[in-house]
């Protein structure tokens, strides 16, 4: 067992995970089991996953668990998860985060709270972090949803610093179970490295973001992150284990969790 002395000065970080995955009969992750260890929910839509009783169900989990609530829009890609990519213009990428956050916002009002924050999916995501048009367009969709929802944007990325640039709250997120290039982009999933699936290699790559500020690429290189949320992956096998070990390293270590 690996044990970390803590030397560190207190920090806070936010442990979101992407749910309500789960479409019709189909079923994926495991978001009741997750929910009570993290601060932030990301709930699809349903243009990738999900669906309207998914929807409701999951906001309502997070609700009464006093999780914060996000949409987790995506490209329309059902068949594809929302993973593959599309060519679409700024406005189309405006059009689907206020569309699918507006779905996710009316279950969350519905349920007597508010919507939190807006984490983009898959390529939609990726797709952004360079592209300062998309960008762009991300942050005004975001923007406009008012209530001064949140961005959740990879760490120092496009998405991020148009964010910050524009004077909506940003959050700049981590991931712990994925491999970085040189340039603080996530590297593919088919990549090797690409997925960390090892836990503790996961937690210790998590320690360095949160307490040092910096992530080490595939190819050795310090890359500098802003950590304000940390993402899991629900959907990855043994994602409530994982959970528990960071939750339980984090108290070790003196991190507080909580929502950005």
């Amino acid at each position: 067992m690996v044990v970390w002395k803590n030397e560190q000065n207190l920090k806070t970080i936010d442990l979101n995970c992407d749910m309500g995955e789960s479409y019709g009969a189909w079923k994926m992750g495991a978001d009741a089991e997750v929910m009570p260890f993290i601060t932030s929910a990301n709930i699809a839509c349903g243009f990738h996953a999900g669906d309207p009783a998914t929807i409701r169900n999951t906001v309502r989990l997070a609700v009464d668990r006093g999780v914060a609530v996000g949409a987790h829009p995506s490209l329309p890609d059902l068949m594809g998860f929302g993973r593959r990519v599309m060519r679409i213009s700024p406005q189309d990428l405006y059009d689907l985060v206020v569309y699918q956050a507006g779905a996710v916002e009316a279950f969350t009002r519905a349920a007597g709270a508010k919507l939190y924050h807006v984490k983009c999916h898959g390529a939609l995501y990726n797709m952004a972090v360079d592209d300062e048009a998309l960008s762009d367009a991300m942050v005004r969709a975001v923007k406009d949803l008012g209530s001064g929802v949140m961005l959740y944007a990879l760490s120092r990325s496009k998405s991020f610093q148009l964010g910050k640039k524009a004077g909506i709250p940003v959050a700049g997120e981590v991931f712990a179970d994925r491999g970085y290039s040189d340039d603080g982009t996530l590297a593919p999933r088919d990549r090797p490295g690409g997925m960390i699936e090892e836990p503790m290699a996961a937690v210790k790559q998590a320690l360095a973001m949160i307490e040092e500020g910096y992530v080490t690429s595939l190819s050795g290189k310090r890359v500098a992150v802003s950590a304000d949320t940390l993402c899991l992956h629900g959907d990855q096998p043994g994602a409530v284990s994982f959970a528990q070990a960071l939750r339980k390293v984090f108290s070790e270590r003196g991190i507080n969790v909580a929502a950005p």
